[in-house]
């Protein structure tokens, strides 16, 4: 539940409209979500045996410890705490916020109590910096009250937050499968058949196909072939199912850890997938590929389109009108929160362990003392994704991380190599599948995809990497302050 609740937020149903720009072919947007669907489920198979030999908390910060060394297991904790989970956090809250607006109007983004200031654009190089507006509307609000009673209900021990996430992931899982049953028996729509298969499944998709893109914010648009524009597609693919190693973060307080975190990292990535490709193959099903920004009717927009991208409600609404849409509002307010649970239940863990490590501040590695729970991290984690939520910044801080989270899965699974020469001995209840062939093929897949971000996309990389390389200075600050208080005591 911790796996497929984490993974599953409001991505799937809005991320494939950009997708859909960027491939403009049936078959490569379902290429897209396969490709993540591979490589997600080939890192899970590789992480669960880590899982199961270090069933730690903190999970993937210990892996990048023991295996690399304290710099990179700081880095990962570092970028995690600053953005990657924070940011998260915060994003999905404001999520929440958003499709609650749906029933109640008054929560609005324009909607003002506190508005400090406009953020101006600020252009460096290929990147677009600031732009944000910085204060307090009832959006924004509605996701610090949700941050905040999450974070508060965690404290009270791990079987409340355990609870909730099985409750709204069986409702958020439930709602995916609905889409596609439903979908299957009700959204076949005969123009959509028409212009996404008939012959027009597989247009643009040969190896030799050239695709538009373009560099940058406001830079010159290049000709790339299918695989450069299927690891561009990835930014929005892999980040919707991503966080699925955030079961790992609470290893320590998992029942027979070495059988069931490899167990729980295998079946929960396999269904959100098989979920998430079944979502694509029903949007293709009800709306077209392609579609005009301003047309009138929600077939008339398609795919690439759809309202504010929101793609499932445009496929819900198709389906059953008016009530469909709001249905769909429903089902993602449901996913939001059960998302934001998984996110900051796990998260706190991390800061716990690093803590405990001397490289974060110390009191984090205080459990309350009636419930055992890590409730002064929990509080530290919650008031950095507020103030994210407040500075409006959480939008830009994710585009940025994508490029850094995939830098960080790359060096784990190198771990598990690593790891396998230098304590070839240790007790190993569960072996990677594939082990080398798949563990390789991800490495080189990933790598690949870093480099074509890095080339394509740098708005998204190199503020990812400063963020990353900022941290390598706070951790010999970190460090050196640990060890001076270790002497003197």
């Amino acid at each position: 539940m911790l796996v497929m609740g984490s993974m599953i937020g409001s991505g799937i149903f809005i991320v494939s409209a950009e997708i859909a720009r960027e491939v403009d072919s049936p078959a490569l947007l379902i290429g897209a979500w396969a490709v993540a669907g591979f490589m997600t489920i080939v890192a899970a198979l590789s992480y669960g045996e880590l899982a199961a030999m270090m069933p730690r908390a903190g999970g993937q910060y210990v892996y990048l410890r023991e295996a690399l060394g304290p710099l990179w297991g700081f880095l990962y904790g570092w970028t995690l705490f600053l953005v990657i989970q924070t940011g998260t956090i915060a994003a999905v809250g404001v999520a929440f916020g958003k499709f609650l607006g749906v029933f109640f109007p008054a929560i609005s983004s324009s909607n003002w109590i506190l508005h400090i200031w406009k953020v101006p654009p600020i252009h460096v190089g290929p990147m677009v910096l600031g732009n944000m507006d910085v204060g307090i509307n009832t959006q924004n609000l509605v996701a610090i009250l949700l941050v905040v009673f999450l974070s508060v209900v965690n404290i009270f021990g791990l079987k409340t937050g355990a609870l909730i996430q099985n409750v709204f992931t069986a409702a958020k899982v439930s709602a995916l499968l609905g889409l596609a049953l439903f979908g299957l028996a009700l959204g076949r729509n005969a123009q959509a058949l028409a212009t996404n298969f008939s012959g027009h499944f597989w247009r643009n998709a040969g190896l030799g196909a050239q695709h538009a893109v373009q560099v940058g914010v406001g830079g010159p648009i290049v000709m790339v072939g299918t695989l450069t524009i299927l690891a561009v597609a990835q930014v929005g693919s892999l980040f919707s199912a991503d966080a699925w190693n955030n079961v790992t973060f609470t290893a320590g307080e998992v029942k027979n850890p070495s059988r069931n975190l490899p167990l729980s990292l295998a079946i929960g990535t396999g269904v959100v997938i098989a979920l998430y490709i079944a979502c694509n193959f029903i949007y293709l099903m009800a709306l077209p590929l392609d579609g005009a920004p301003g047309a009138a009717t929600i077939l008339g927009r398609g795919i690439k389109y759809a309202a504010e991208d929101r793609v499932g409600t445009a496929v819900m609404t198709q389906m059953f009108g008016a009530a469909g849409g709001l249905l769909m509002a429903a089902a993602i307010l449901i996913s939001s929160f059960g998302c934001n649970n998984g996110l900051i239940l796990s998260g706190a863990r991390v800061y716990y362990a690093m803590a405990k490590d001397g490289l974060f501040f110390r009191s984090v590695a205080k459990l309350h003392p009636t419930y055992k729970t890590p409730a002064v991290s929990l509080m530290v984690q919650m008031v950095w994704a507020c103030l994210l939520c407040v500075s409006g910044s959480y939008g830009q801080l994710l585009d940025y991380i994508i490029f850094a989270v995939l830098v960080f899965y790359i060096l784990t699974i190198v771990g598990l190599f690593v790891l396998r020469r230098t304590r070839p001995d240790a007790v190993r209840p569960y072996r990677a599948v594939g082990y080398p062939v798949l563990p390789a093929i991800y490495i080189v897949m990933a790598l690949f995809i870093d480099v074509v971000l890095l080339l394509y996309k740098p708005q998204f990389t190199w503020p990812g990497l400063i963020v990353v390389l900022l941290g390598i200075p706070v951790y010999y600050a970190w460090s050196r302050s640990a060890g001076a208080k270790r002497a003197s005591a």
